[in-house]
């Protein structure tokens, strides 16, 4: 069974900094979303199996930056120039897929329990 388990987050002013982190029970392709009440989850960053490719929400280009350590299975999501927008339960995620640029949710197949990311004015 896949488990992902994530750490991190937390309370931050505005064009602060923070880290997420997820360990993941195997070696899988690895995302992150993020969602706020009433809205759907929405896609923020991916990376691939071996690291050297990622992809990023627009938004978040620039200021974020997806990483992966794979003899630790795990991910991290590096947030810089935090905005009161980004405040939002993130959630880490893995597929069985490989190829391609997974922004869908629904291209996903297992989830974290999400954590917390205040971004205070």
């Amino acid at each position: 069974q896949v488990q992902l388990v994530q750490s991190g987050g937390g309370l931050v002013q505005a064009v602060g900094s923070l880290r997420v982190f997820c360990a993941a029970s195997g070696r899988y392709r690895l995302g992150w979303f993020r969602q706020v009440p009433s809205k759907v989850r929405e896609f923020v960053a991916t990376i691939s199996m071996n690291g050297d490719s990622t992809d990023y929400e627009d938004s978040v280009t620039g200021r974020f930056n997806i990483s992966r350590d794979n003899p630790k299975n795990t991910v991290h999501l590096q947030m810089n120039s935090l905005r009161p927008e980004d405040t939002a339960v993130y959630y880490c995620a893995a597929t069985n897929q490989i190829g391609g640029f997974l922004r869908l949710r629904q291209q996903y197949q297992y989830w974290g329990q999400g954590t917390q990311v205040t971004v205070s004015s």
